[in-house]
């Protein structure tokens, strides 16, 4: 009994290690990279903007943001932006001394911040929604950048251009070498979702605040989406 449990277990260790070794062995392959972009005017952008505020007192400092963050959020509405596309992201209220003291009894002063993220979905009305905003109280501006609403299908698209660069890259490969593709063995993807090309958001901020009436203060510039695969190709002769 004994000898006849040994021989199995011998047998199925013959029989995993075999299997092991022709799990290792590959086919034949070619690998390449294939690079998919694509570029599209933005639609919509997320706008970064809030008020600061100086009082004498703590309480004075946050009523007062208070107040203009309520008032900036009440003009939002009454623009049409959802709620969904307001959001506060980030608020502060600290002392300031102007001798650089921080052993003295009080404060000079205390400011407050309130800083809220917009996603405007209505490039063409921005000039006015930005007039309105400042006439309710924004008086900082900390960033401005673009988007693709409707960016899967700009990802599809460049997966796309992506996987025929790699096969065009693998068949000319294969081509000068004699041989010729098979299929395909293995893929992996990497998608940019949409970055807006550089320098974009400063140029819009300087023309805002320097236009007047002369046309649009902001350029939207180009968003690009790409798409990077890496595919190995089975080859045979």
């Amino acid at each position: 009994m004994k000898k006849t449990f040994l021989m199995i277990v011998m047998v199925l260790a013959a029989t995993i290690t075999g299997l092991q070794a022709q799990q290792q062995v590959l086919p034949p392959l070619v690998s390449v990279n294939g690079i998919g972009e694509v570029r599209v005017q933005p639609d919509q952008a997320t706008l970064t903007m809030g008020v600061e505020v100086r009082e004498k007192t703590l309480e004075q400092a946050r009523k007062q943001a208070d107040a203009k963050a309520a008032a900036i959020l009440a003009y939002l509405k009454k623009q049409g932006i959802s709620e969904k596309d307001v959001q506060t992201s980030y608020m502060r209220v600290f002392p300031i001394y102007n001798n650089g003291s921080y052993g003295q009894s009080s404060p000079d002063f205390y400011t407050a911040q309130k800083t809220m993220t917009v996603l405007v979905r209505k490039l063409n009305k921005f000039d006015d929604l930005m007039s309105g905003l400042y006439g309710a109280g924004v008086n900082q501006v900390d960033g401005l950048s673009f988007q693709v609403s409707d960016v899967e299908k700009y990802k599809t698209e460049a997966r796309k251009l992506a996987v025929a660069n790699a096969k065009q890259k693998a068949t000319a490969l294969t081509s000068d070498l004699g041989v010729a593709l098979a299929g395909v063995y293995s893929i992996n993807e990497t998608t940019n979702g949409g970055r807006p090309m550089p320098m974009y958001a400063e140029a819009a901020m300087m023309k805002m605040s320097d236009a007047g009436d002369q046309g649009p203060t902001i350029a939207g510039g180009e968003v690009v989406i790409t798409s990077t695969v890496n595919i190995s190709f089975v080859i045979k002769n």
